[in-house]
């Protein structure tokens, strides 16, 4: 039986108009066209337009989409009346279905007519699914990073819009690499594993690297010199420049060279650093990359107008620019520049403040008549921009005036000057309400709290916020780069709610190592600190998950031993709030060591022994109070602490010049330590700005001025006395701003110095052989800090036991140690990763220290000085490890090399002193 189809079609949909065609299909051939049903086929011709009823839609050609879902979007339902001629409901479907972007081919037919009800097949192609896509032409890491680029995901269908898409991102990612002529071609090929689906291959040809070979400037007749300087991520190539001298003792004009014309001019086909290839007279220009980047021109050129608009010229521009390639293929920048005139302030004057006068508003503004224009320095002087501390909008809004507000207007421009006036609202005085914190799964939310400087009921302070920041990066419990504030205003009854958020970061550290020998034992240490302890909850089952935590104590437990040689228990708990209520910090350790290793004077080497024959045990217990402070400021703290600390010597030499013959016995100290420090960096982890001094005195009685018998005894440091003196400061510098997402992202200086004394109460007793200084070394504890001597670290040097620069410490014995020490430090650091898990900072590093004997010895100018560069991981299970390689400069002597004046240092846990 023969069935009349007819179809219509839209041939351009875009268009307001749409044609159709009227076939017949045949059930067994759709080509095979036998008759023509009157009625249909007049359908479309007829004078009079009728509607007719939808009573069937079905939907041919579909595979992945179904069926219901492609009626739902064409809008055409079942029960629908149709106009025929004249109506717009097939064109609306067919494009409705067009826009999808996922079918090359969209028809109606009608394909049945009874009546006024009508019969609809929607047949649809799809368009063919990604099933594999690939780079060609390039190496494997670059496809890697260009398969998140292209946005390709395997099963999506394939548009025009996707390969242009993509072929776009390689062209960008090319070009950021310095690929300015990278073409891409598209090669596909159906897929036979999937049904309509296709493989794409990328082939990409980079071509060669385009390098900025000169940038010209034109029209800066004022500024010169400079220019190029201002442009960060737009670089010339390196090149070096010979200035050859002429018969008469002048120069020639000086003629400008890459490195590889250069070395082509002279004949070399390769480049040595080893090899003196290049003429007197050079000056070189080293490590610039001279990549062209598009977007980063933009910037450098926004730069550059900001540079002139520091400098007075407000009205600078850049008409024109070109960026050309010249005929070796690099390229040129020109650049024309419209420089404008130089400005100045002129009278500045202020309207609506009542709060302060113009006088000390006018001095916080540190702008005066016939200061240089600079409309950015205006901006961060009333406190619009990165917060300066010391701005016109700070000082309102640290006394609560949070809706502040100021509006800088040009009042009058005369000649070369431009008077100002500043426009104030200071508005209401806001309360804080509302303090609300989130992101903290473990610590509990009271030891955040009492950290805050911003109190519910208080007036809101600008610096308050800062510093309540300050202090909960202080904690070591959170990322410090993600602790986000935000104040909310609430200008209907004139408060303020702060919602501060934080990230947790782990800060508990383990440290575990074992090791068995023969004839040693067993050697191995283990070590756990929990920088978030909660001794609270430590009888509570369901606190354990794995250990009670969120109080905000410290306590640590080590243990430690190097076989029958030596063995070490150390356990201490820090209460940072004793009470509760106010920042008074209590510290209990206790410590138990035995280091069985004897110095024979006679033979003067060291012996291994017998654990029970030749030994020293250092048994010590300590408490330490510390309180917070108001005055100067709240920066300051105070501790005090005692100690007590018990030397047992079997057959062990200490100190050959104070105490010959002093090998067997017991030695006591018990001393008073009184501690004032001033920390205000703002990381601990990495400091980028701040400073911390510390001063500390550690006081025993003076037991020989009560018993002057004492000094006539054979062991007259039976009770050690002595009074101990140290002074530590260092200094935070941010050098650059901050770079990426992290606001700590920034090259910083680090300037420190330390000293140390250790004087006595008795000139008729030596100064004690107990608590002296070790200089030298990566600063790393030994069997001498068993006798309580600090230890301070160089870098480069070996410990040394002379304080004369001259004498080489590699060659010098040890006999004992200074009683006095300076050190100075200077480092550079910049931060490779700020992230909580895993912080790394590169250091390159200038120290320069020596100790003494006595006073009379002591020279401040005659100090070792080392270089070197070194790294910093700071782990959070196992605290900081530090790699150093430094070169002991006074260790060069009759020509010897670097490598032997080199040492390369390690340090895990801590930062030595």
């Amino acid at each position: 039986m023969q069935q009349q189809v007819y179809k219509f079609l839209l041939l351009a949909f875009f268009t307001s108009l749409f044609s159709y065609t009227v076939n017949a299909q045949d059930n067994s051939s759709d080509t095979a066209i036998t008759s023509i049903d009157v009625d249909l086929s007049t359908i479309f011709t007829q004078k009079t337009p009728k509607k007719y009823k939808i009573a069937g839609i079905k939907v041919v050609g579909n595979h992945f989409f179904d069926e219901n879902l492609l009626v739902s979007i064409s809008t055409l339902n079942i029960g629908d009346e149709v106009t025929i001629p004249g109506g717009d409901n097939f064109a609306k479907a067919i494009n409705k279905l067009w826009g999808q972007n996922y079918f090359s081919n969209v028809e109606i037919y009608l394909t049945k007519l009874e009546g006024k009800n009508i019969s609809l097949e929607i047949a649809v192609t799809e368009r063919p699914r990604l099933a594999k896509f690939g780079f060609i032409g390039i190496k494997k890491g670059e496809a890697d990073d260009l398969n998140t680029k292209t946005g390709l995901v395997v099963g999506r269908v394939v548009t025009e819009n996707m390969k242009r898409s993509a072929i776009e991102a390689i062209t960008k990612y090319y070009a950021e690499k310095g690929f300015q002529d990278a073409k891409t071609r598209v090669e596909e090929k159906k897929d036979n594993t999937l049904q309509n689906s296709l493989q794409i291959n990328f082939i990409v040809n980079k071509g060669f690297k385009t390098r900025i070979n000169n940038i010209n400037f034109d029209g800066n007749t004022i500024v010169a010199g400079t220019l190029k300087k201002q442009f960060k991520d737009t670089k010339e190539q390196s090149r070096l420049t010979l200035y050859p001298p002429d018969n008469e003792g002048g120069f020639i004009t000086p003629k400008h060279y890459t490195f590889h014309n250069y070395l082509a001019d002279k004949g070399f086909l390769t480049f040595s650093l080893t090899k003196r290839l290049l003429d007197p007279y050079v000056r070189f220009k080293f490590f610039t990359s001279a990549k062209f980047n598009q977007k980063k021109y933009t910037d450098d050129k926004d730069k550059l107008i900001e540079y002139y608009n520091s400098l007075g010229f407000r009205d600078a521009a850049i008409p024109r620019d070109t960026v050309f390639k010249n005929a070796k293929g690099s390229l040129n920048i020109d650049i024309k520049v419209s420089e404008g005139h130089k400005y100045y302030f002129g009278n500045i004057t202020w309207r609506g403040n009542t709060k302060y006068t113009d006088s000390l508003l006018t001095v916080i503004l540190g702008i005066k008549k016939g200061d240089t224009y600079n409309l950015d320095n205006l901006n961060k002087k009333l406190g619009k921009g990165a917060p300066e501390g010391a701005d016109v909008s700070t000082l309102y809004q640290d006394d609560g005036y949070l809706f502040f507000r100021t509006d800088p207007v040009e009042v009058a421009v005369y000649n070369d000057t431009i008077d100002y006036e500043i426009r104030i609202l200071e508005g209401p005085q806001a309360t804080i309400k509302n303090i609300r914190i989130s992101g903290n799964e473990k610590t509990k939310e009271y030891v955040i709290r009492r950290e805050l400087r911003t109190i519910p009921g208080n007036k809101f302070s600008k610096t308050d916020l800062i510093r309540s920041q300050r202090e909960i990066a202080q904690l070591n419990f959170f990322n410090a780069e993600k602790i986000g504030i935000n104040p909310v205003p609430n200008p209907d009854d004139g408060t303020v709610d702060i919602n501060y958020t934080v990230e947790e970061k782990s800060s508990d550290q383990l440290e575990l190592s074992a090791g068995w020998g023969g004839n040693i034992g067993l050697t191995g240490t283990l070590g756990v600190t929990f920088n978030n302890f909660s001794l609270n909850n430590i009888f509570h089952k369901k606190a354990w998950d794995p250990l009670p935590m969120g109080d905000g104590q410290k306590l640590s437990m080590r243990v430690q031993s190097n076989g029958r040689a030596f063995r070490s228990y150390n356990f201490s708990f820090t209460e940072p709030w004793l009470g509760g209520t106010k920042r008074n910090s209590f510290t209990f350790s206790i410590y138990d060591t035995k280091y069985a290793n004897a110095y024979n004077p006679a033979t003067g080497t060291y012996t291994s022994s017998a654990a029970n024959s030749s030994y020293i045990r250092t048994t010590g217990v300590g408490v330490n109070l510390g309180k917070q402070l108001k005055w100067p400021d709240d920066y300051f703290s105070l501790s005090m602490g005692i100690n007590f600390a018990r030397y047992k010597l079997v057959n062990y030499y200490i100190d050959q010049v104070n105490l010959p013959g002093f090998n067997n016995g017991f030695s006591h100290n018990l001393n008073f330590k009184i501690a004032l420090q001033r920390n205000s960096i703002n990381n601990p982890t990495f400091p980028s700005n701040g400073s911390n001094f510390l001063l500390s005195l550690a006081l025993t009685p003076p037991y020989s001025l009560i018993d002057p018998n004492i000094t006539k005894e054979a062991n007259p440091y039976k009770w050690v006395e002595y009074n101990k003196w140290r002074f530590t400061s260092e200094y935070y510098v941010p050098l650059t701003k901050p770079t990426g997402e992290d606001r700590n992202k920034m090259m910083v200086l680090k300037v420190a110095a330390k000293y140390g004394f250790l004087g006595r109460y008795n000139r008729d007793l030596n100064i004690s052989p107990f608590e002296r200084f070790q200089v030298g070394d990566a600063g790393l504890a030994n069997q001498f800090a068993l006798l309580g001597y600090d230890i301070i670290s160089q870098r480069g040097y070996p410990v040394y036991q002379t304080s004369n620069p001259k004498i080489n410490p590699d060659q010098s014995g040890a006999s004992q140690y200074f009683t006095i020490f300076n050190k100075y430090t200077m480092e550079l650091r910049y931060p490779l990763s700020l992230n909580p898990s895993s912080t790394i900072y590169a250091e390159g590093f200038f120290e320069a220290a020596n100790g003494w004997y006595s006073l009379q010895d002591y020279n401040p100018f005659q100090l070792r000085r080392s270089v070197g560069v070194g790294m910093r991981f700071f782990l959070p299970m196992f605290g900081l490890l530090g790699f150093d390689y430094g070169i002991g400069i006074d260790r060069i002597q009759n020509g010897g090399s670097i490598k032997d004046a080199s040492k390369f240092t390690f340090m895990l846990g801590f930062e030595p002193e």
